[in-house]
C-alpha cells in the first residue's frame, strides 16, 4: 500500500513499545519511521538500547534492530519523520502530561497508552467499539491547544477491557450496581517471570491505583458529551478489587450485576453476540471479527487457552448464571498487552486513520 502513515513510538524500549513494534510489522496503514525513548537510550541502535530487555516471545524484527533511537525530548528531531506517534512511557504523571501536550502542540497527533490524560476533559478515552462519539472532543481540544492537526487520544486501563465490553450492551436494561474483581497478569506491571520470580506460586491482593480506575473509568467511557466535555455516567455504581496473579498475560474478571429491568439469559447472550462497533463495520486490520465470544463450558474462559482469540483483540465471557444476591454473574477475559494496551492503541489509530483524523 502506497502512502502509508509514518508512525513513531515513544517509549519504544519498554514492553508496550516492543509490542507496538511487533504489531506494526507489515501493517497495511502504517510504517515505523521513528523509535523514541529517554535520553539514556538516544543515539544508540535499537538493539543496543534494548539489550537483554527484549520481552517478546518472537525475535526482534530486523527492520528496527539497527534504527537509531531518538530522544523523546527533542520533538524537532522527531517531527519531520512522523505523521503521528504512539506514546507508552514510564514517567511521572506531570511529565507525561507535558510531553504528550508538547507533541500535540507541535502538530503531531498522539495515541496514548498512558493514564495521565484519561481525565483531561477534552481528551477522548477510547474503546473503539464503544464510545466513538467521544471523538467529537478532538475539535474542542484543538481549539484549546491552538492546533490544526495535533491532538491526543488515550486508551483506558487494561483491566477494564475484561468486563466493560460485556456490560456495555446490557446498559439498555439499566445497570444499577456492579461488583467486579480482576485477576491481573504480571505483564500488566511490565514484568516477566524471569524478572519477577516472587510472583511464582503467589498472589498479591493489591495493585496501586487499579481499583479507582476500575470503578471510575467505565463511567467516563459510558458518559455523555455535554458542552464539549464528557459527563460520566451517574446511574451505575461500581465497586472493585484488583489482584495480581501468577499469569503471564491475560486479565480475568469476575462480575456481579444488578439491573433495573432484569434481562433473561437469552437476552444477555444475544446482546453479546450482536455487539459490534465501527472497527467491525470497517473491517479494520486489528478488529476482532466477533467482539465478544461466549463459552458454554463451565471451565472457560481460561487465560492460557483464550487470551489470544482473534489475535488477542477479542474478549471472552463465560459462566453466565443467576446469583443469590445479584441478578446475574459472569466471568470475562481480555489480553492485557494486546486488547488492553498496544493492540487497543493500534485499533484506535486504525479507526482515526479510517475517519481521516491523520489527514
Amino acid at each position: 500500500m502506497e502512502n502509508k502513515k509514518r508512525v513513531g513510538i515513544i517509549g519504544a524500549t519498554g514492553m508496550v513499545g516492543q509490542r507496538f513494534i511487533m504489531l506494526l510489522q507489515d501493517h497495511p496503514f502504517f510504517e515505523i519511521t521513528a523509535l523514541v525513548a529517554s535520553s539514556r537510550s538516544a543515539g544508540r541502535s535499537y538493539k543496543e538500547a534494548v539489550g537483554s530487555r527484549w520481552k517478546m516471545k518472537d525475535a526482534m524484527p530486523a527492520s528496527v534492530a539497527d534504527m537509531q533511537v531518538l530522544d523523546a525530548a527533542n520533538i524537532d528531531e522527531v517531527k519531520p519523520l512522523v505523521d503521528f506517534v504512539f506514546c507508552a512511557v514510564d514517567m511521572k504523571k506531570d511529565a507525561i502530561l507535558a510531553l504528550e501536550e508538547a507533541y500535540a502542540k507541535a502538530e503531531i497527533p498522539v495515541v496514548s497508552n498512558n493514564s495521565a490524560n484519561r481525565w483531561t476533559e477534552d481528551v477522548p478515552m477510547l474503546i473503539p467499539e464503544i464510545n466513538t462519539d467521544h471523538l467529537a472532543l478532538i475539535e474542542k481540544q484543538k481549539e484549546r491547544l491552538g492546533t490544526k492537526k495535533g491532538f491526543i487520544v488515550v486508551k483506558p486501563n487494561c483491566s477494564i477491557q475484561s468486563y466493560v465490553p460485556m456490560l456495555t450492551p446490557l446498559r439498555k436494561f439499566g445497570i444499577k450496581e456492579v461488583v467486579v474483581s480482576t485477576y491481573q497478569a504480571i505483564s500488566g506491571a511490565g514484568k516477566t517471570f524471569n524478572e519477577w520470580p516472587e510472583m511464582i506460586d503467589n498472589v498479591i491482593p493489591y495493585i496501586g491505583g487499579e481499583e479507582e480506575k476500575s470503578e471510575k473509568e467505565p463511567l467516563r467511557i459510558w458518559g455523555d458529551l455535554v458542552d464539549g466535555k464528557v459527563v460520566p455516567c451517574s446511574d451505575t455504581v461500581i465497586t472493585s478489587q484488583c489482584i495480581r496473579v501468577p499469569v503471564s498475560d491475560g486479565h480475568t474478571a469476575t462480575v456481579f450485576v444488578n439491573f433495573e429491568n432484569k434481562p433473561t439469559k437469552e437476552e444477555i447472550l444475544a446482546a453479546w453476540s450482536e455487539f459490534k462497533g465501527l472497527p467491525q463495520e470497517y473491517a479494520l486490520p486489528h478488529a476482532p471479527e466477533q467482539f465478544i465470544t461466549y463459552f458454554e463450558e463451565d471451565n472457560r474462559p481460561q487465560a492460557n487457552l483464550d487470551r489470544d482469540i482473534y489475535g488477542g483483540m477479542g474478549v471472552t465471557a463465560g459462566r453466565l448464571r443467576e446469583d443469590k444476591i445479584f441478578d446475574w454473574k459472569f466471568v470475562g477475559l481480555s489480553h492485557n498487552t494486546l486488547r488492553g494496551a498496544a493492540g487497543g492503541g493500534l485499533l484506535s489509530a486504525e479507526l482515526l486513520y479510517k475517519l481521516g483524523y491523520f489527514d
